[in-house]
């Protein structure tokens, strides 16, 4: 692959995730189910893992982490991070355990969900600010009601990975 194929697949992937942030941060986050807002660049995130491997999945993840961490409240930097490794882990899991298909993305994703989830509760948790309940009845609708853009997005990074450069062997 040459330098400015490199550029064109990833200048594309970091142009795919403009409508899902537009669509999560102006238009979601008004139209709340169940009092939450769906997280839809973590699902970029893993999509992207998913169809390019850990290498690509952790590249992209840190770009995306630093999207969320200026786009999501109270992060402190964590999802920049968070999802470096989550999008390397989905990444392996996808190209050595499961599928690189919806399947592989619906299971990935649904993990990167819980874990995100997971690390927000106990720090909740840790710092005392609201009971295991409450949090449990904050961020289960959150994990499910995202796990319903799973299929618009894979899709949108499918179409992507069709068009965008592909290493040849030679």
């Amino acid at each position: 692959m040459t330098r400015s194929d490199f550029m064109i697949k990833w200048g594309v992937y970091a142009l795919a995730i403009l409508p899902i942030w537009f669509l999560e941060v102006y238009v979601l986050n008004r139209l709340p189910v169940l009092g939450v807002t769906p997280m839809l660049m973590p699902l970029a995130a893993v999509a992207a893992a998913v169809l390019e491997g850990a290498t690509g999945g952790a590249g992209y993840g840190l770009f995306v982490g630093i999207l969320c961490d200026a786009a999501y409240h109270g992060t402190n930097g964590a999802m920049t991070l968070g999802l470096c490794l989550l999008g390397m882990a989905a990444g392996a899991l996808a190209q050595y355990a499961l599928r690189q298909n919806l399947v592989g993305c619906l299971l990935c994703s649904l993990g990167a969900l819980l874990c995100i989830d997971a690390v927000r509760v106990a720090v909740h948790l840790l710092r005392g600010s609201a009971s295991l309940g409450a949090l449990l009845r904050v961020a289960v609708p959150e994990a499910l009601w995202s796990m319903v853009f799973v299929f618009p997005v894979y899709a949108l990074y499918l179409w992507v990975f069709h068009r965008v450069p592909k290493r040849t062997v030679l």
